[in-house]
């Protein structure tokens, strides 16, 4: 599960893209890949729709989830770039902070396999 801050943001953009270049490699290790932020229903469509995204993208309009997790930005109203891996019973394997490289939240996604 990533939180990231905007929809079709270079950075963001690269990450989501990333995720979606990694994806049957990540589920073949049984992993789910849901991108989570603060953009509505339909910019999240429009998103997945013109970067062929072939996982899901969870609407936290109002923050209440990334607040939960920790990345919601109060300063600039975003969801922080985060990526948690979280087992099947919940537990968090691990925690990747890191606003401006993208890739490395990618790169723990895939390393979890491992863990």
């Amino acid at each position: 599960m990533y939180f990231y801050p905007k929809d079709f943001t270079t950075g963001c953009t690269r990450e989501a893209c990333g995720f979606r270049d990694e994806f049957q490699g990540l589920r073949d290790s049984n992993l789910r890949v849901f991108g989570i932020s603060i953009d509505s229903i339909e910019s999240h469509e429009r998103f997945r729709k013109e970067h062929n995204l072939p996982f899901d993208l969870l609407s936290d309009c109002d923050g209440t989830v990334s607040r939960l997790y920790g990345a919601y930005n109060s300063l600039f109203r975003i969801a922080n770039r985060i990526t948690f891996v979280i087992d099947k019973d919940g537990k968090v394997l691990s925690v990747t902070k890191n606003m401006f490289s993208p890739g490395v939240h990618v790169s723990a996604a895939k390393d979890a396999k491992t863990l």
